[in-house]
């Protein structure tokens, strides 16, 4: 039952700090899941994100659901799910009524600027930290990193694609998914 508390409190947390949204919640994610807690792996967690972007809903629910299932079966992924959840609409409901009533503040609107930065900024650091995982295994930055050739040239080609080509998310994701499974077999 402790292990189930935990869950809801991290993922209660994880909701009502996630200001941003989408790619800026990771950071908030891994700090609670792999830092504190130390209930997944670095690589774990990165496999749950990239889970958790191909599967239809909001990352932060699905990367609660995701983490929750793992750890504590489907009573984690409920509770996980509802904390994160629980804590976004009580979040949201509260900022609609403030931003209604002080809609003309200069504050305000100075505040908003501030959030979309830091916003900006998680998300920077979140694409940053899956970059290094993917392309030398670990998320710490060293001097003379491990590089996987194949994964880099995969995300060149990806990129190249896309700026070229036009092609959908859905093609290019099975496209590199082919070219992994011929790469790391």
């Amino acid at each position: 039952m402790n292990l189930l508390w935990k869950l809801f409190t991290a993922f209660f947390q994880i909701g009502l700090f996630s200001i941003g949204g989408g790619y800026a919640v990771i950071p908030n994610i891994q700090e609670q899941v792999v830092g504190k807690y130390s209930w997944i792996s670095q690589k774990i967690f990165t496999d749950i994100i990239t889970i958790s972007q191909m599967t239809p809903g909001p990352l932060a629910v699905n990367t609660s659901t995701f983490v929750g299932i793992r750890i504590a079966g489907l009573p984690g992924a409920a509770l996980a799910t509802l904390g994160c959840v629980i804590s976004g609409i009580s979040l949201s409901v509260g900022l609609h009524c403030l931003f209604n009533r002080y809609k003309k503040s200069q504050y305000v609107t100075e505040v908003l600027k501030g959030l979309k930065s830091a916003s900006l900024g998680l998300v920077v650091s979140a694409a940053a930290s899956i970059m290094l995982l993917t392309f030398t295994g670990s998320s710490v930055f060293t001097a003379h990193p491990d590089i996987d050739l194949g994964a880099v040239l995969v995300f060149l080609g990806s990129m190249l694609i896309l700026r070229r080509k036009k092609v959908g998310p859905v093609f290019l994701m099975s496209l590199t998914g082919l070219a992994g499974l011929f790469l790391y077999r």
